[in-house]
């Protein structure tokens, strides 16, 4: 075919037709889409969840799971194991409090740096990078940590009372009245705990919930 010709048809494609195929976007939900009830209610369910999965204790839960029945011995415990697992209870429960005050940055080199909030701002763990006082602002210790700390201590401790081998120990032969009471007041507290969490979401990204690579 002659250049001519050549040049002719490339004059009459159109923008589209010269764009390849793999850089064309592909628009899967239009913003002008209304979501349904159905859909909607699933979005809801998905985001609460993931708010959950940041705060409920997970890791400080399972490290006490794991260390609970060896400092108890399977539930038949001596004095020093009833002193060991109060002790065990209690750095949990620091944990799931201090944890709820971590969060992470993505530095000038785009790595991952986690830190602790302060009333200042962001206590950077590793010390290398440094935010300046408008970024640190955003860092800073608010209320709403102090209760996301009380409430994830509330929800470990439901989770302890759960433990056979803890409440064995510390409860060998409980009466009725306190039987109930060990029974139903995990339930409660770990509803109450649940939907304040749904309730107050946090913004934070603590320590083993990255920022994603985007």
């Amino acid at each position: 075919m002659p250049a001519a010709t050549k040049d002719a048809e490339s004059q009459h494609d159109s923008p589209e037709e010269k764009q390849p195929l793999l850089r064309r976007e592909i628009t899967v939900n239009p913003p002008d889409i209304q979501l349904s009830p159905a859909q909607k209610a699933i979005a809801k369910t998905f985001q609460s969840t993931a708010e959950l999965a940041k705060l409920l204790p997970t890791g400080t839960v399972l490290a006490f799971q794991i260390l609970s029945p060896l400092l108890t011995n399977g539930g038949d415990c001596l004095p020093t194991n009833r002193s060991m697992a109060a002790a065990l209870v209690l750095l949990c429960a620091l944990s799931c409090f201090a944890l709820s005050f971590t969060d992470s940055f993505r530095d000038a080199g785009g790595k991952v740096r986690y830190g602790f909030a302060t009333f200042r701002g962001m206590w950077v763990i590793d010390g290398t990078a440094q935010l300046t006082a408008t970024e640190a602002a955003a860092y800073r210790m608010r209320f709403i940590d102090f209760a996301h700390g009380f409430m994830s201590v509330i929800l470990f401790a439901a989770i302890a009372l759960l433990d056979p081998n803890f409440v064995s120990c510390f409860y060998p032969s409980p009466a009725p009245e306190t039987e109930q009471m060990l029974v139903g007041m995990p339930v409660a507290m770990g509803v109450l705990g649940g939907a304040f969490f749904v309730t107050f979401p946090t913004t934070r990204h603590g320590i083993g919930f990255p920022l994603s690579s985007r």
